[in-house]
């Protein structure tokens, strides 16, 4: 599972790497070196405008989105905090995530992300978790894969009032075979950038041709390294969680 993960980027920076063409300087997130479940996330996608769907083509957007899948059919939005990852062995076929894989792909933006690994204790005590930052080795951003919904909150009466909709996602993983193995038996998947524009377009439907868009993280070229365990606050930010350190002292 991939639970937390990294997104500094501006807006700006983002809408040049994903040729974003729709984006709302309001809606700007600020850097986050601990991205958590339920958090805002910047979720890149092509979806045409409300007012012009059906007779527009889809527009590349940049949109704040909250982090823990919503289904459209789910009676609240608490179940989101569950289902922040979907498995690619499963995704195109699971209830909570088939109808997203079909129509709602998005790309994640990521400087990298974290995986815990459990060690032995120091002189006989309880196993630790010790957290790991895994990241491209060239530092460029990680487009990981998504999905995204949209659920109708029932309690808000007009369809117009932007607090009727709530719009999520969720990180597509798989098993991990490279550096991040190491670490975890899970990693998130990612897309290189000559991907991109089928992975996004919600025309393309075979789920056959849309797995295959699916690879590995910086084609494995990853670096991994050990961090501070401050990062398991998930109210601690900063730069300073990514230094690496020494996890025997």
């Amino acid at each position: 599972m991939c639970g937390r993960y990294v997104s500094t980027r501006s807006p700006e920076d983002l809408a040049g790497i994903f040729r974003v063409t729709d984006w709302r300087p309001e809606e700007a997130l600020a850097p986050s070196w601990n991205v958590a479940p339920t958090d805002e996330v910047y979720a890149v996608l092509d979806r045409a405008p409300r007012e012009d769907r059906g007779s527009a083509p889809p527009r590349r957007q940049l949109r704040p989105v909250r982090w823990g899948l919503v289904p459209s059919w789910a009676k609240d939005p608490r179940s989101g905090a569950r289902l922040i990852n979907a498995r690619v062995e499963t995704v195109h076929s699971k209830p909570a995530f088939r109808r997203a894989f079909a129509k709602r792909r998005c790309l994640l933006p990521a400087d990298g992300f974290y995986e815990w690994q459990e060690r032995e204790g120091r002189a006989g005590g309880r196993p630790r978790k010790q957290p790991y930052f895994i990241h491209p080795a060239d530092g460029r951003v990680m487009a990981l894969a998504g999905l995204y919904e949209f659920w109708r909150d029932p309690g808000v009466e007009r369809d117009d009032d932007p607090a009727a909709w709530l719009m999520t996602c969720t990180l597509i993983t798989t098993e991990a075979t490279d550096a991040a193995g190491r670490v975890h038996p899970r990693m998130p998947l990612a897309l290189a950038p000559d991907h991109y524009d089928a992975w996004l377009d919600p025309r393309h439907g075979d789920p056959g041709e849309l797995r295959a868009l699916l690879t590995r993280p910086a084609d494995g070229h990853l670096d991994v390294r050990p961090v501070s365990t401050a990062v398991n606050d998930v109210r601690a930010d900063g730069p300073h969680l990514l230094e690496a350190i020494d996890p025997e002292a």
